[in-house]
């Protein structure tokens, strides 16, 4: 897969499988546009994309607000010129029955994971219609797919996403605008590694986890940013509103 000339704009990748994809899509010659809430964790993935020669901004911004979200086109734009793949990637995950859920939580969670692919999306295709064409890889869940305890409003959430994936597709794939989900399962990140620090049985907690999934074993920040980059690459032409698992057999 090579991304040369592309301009892509990540959300959510001052951290965990944001970051990796950033990195990934900049060792294959993307610019690459990386969007976080956290001024700090964002500026730290574009000086690794920096210090191994790859090229990319940092903008930061609330995905949750509209005003936000054309904004961070905006400045995509007037940084690169274009953009060609737009990576919705940021979320929350809140945990709890319908009955364990506040307002403020449901709320919350609808804002960050739906209202913000949406606005974003709504700004990049405004662009890529007038380059052309472009990509949109919406990154939603295996909990979207497969029910777990405790999940509702996120799962509601990510369903939601993959209902945004199928409809845009359908809309604008006449106009050359693909628009793909990924859904990965329980993935080993920094912040999953943090959370298990302050488990006591740690260990038995990680190793259930695994076991879980016909693998053995939880997945890679790699692993998901590939099936993203395959989603959004040139070779995936054929493709668009399709749903791609990468759980460890956990949906199969």
């Amino acid at each position: 897969m090579n991304f040369k000339g592309k301009v892509v704009l990540i959300t959510g990748a001052g951290s965990g499988i944001g970051r990796k994809t950033a990195i990934m899509f900049a060792e294959r010659g993307a610019k690459v546009a990386v969007n976080d809430i956290s001024e700090e964790k964002g500026k730290e993935t574009v000086e690794i994309i920096k210090s191994n020669g790859g090229e990319a901004v940092f903008i930061l911004g609330d995905v949750s607000s509209p005003k936000d979200a054309e904004r961070i086109i905006k400045e995509v734009i007037n940084n690169f010129g274009r953009i060609d793949i737009l990576v919705n990637n940021a979320g929350i995950v809140v945990y709890g029955k319908v009955e364990d859920t506040s307002e403020e939580d449901f709320d919350k969670t609808m804002l960050i994971n739906v209202k913000g692919p949406f606005f974003l999306s709504k700004y990049a295709v405004l662009e890529m219609k007038k380059q052309g064409g472009g990509v949109i890889v919406n990154v939603s869940s295996e909990v979207a797919l497969r029910a777990i305890p405790e999940r509702c409003v996120y799962s509601m959430s990510k369903v939601a996403l993959i209902s945004l994936t199928k409809s845009m597709a359908v809309d604008y794939a006449r106009e050359n605008i693909r628009v793909n989900a990924v859904c990965p399962g329980t993935t080993f990140t920094k912040g999953l590694a943090d959370r298990l620090k302050n488990l006591p049985n740690a260990d038995e907690v990680l190793k259930q986890m695994s076991e879980r999934r016909p693998i053995g074993r939880l997945g890679k920040e790699e692993e998901i940013a590939f099936a993203i980059l395959f989603a959004a690459c040139d070779e995936a032409g054929y493709m668009t509103g399709s749903i791609i698992s990468i759980d460890g057999g956990f949906t199969a």
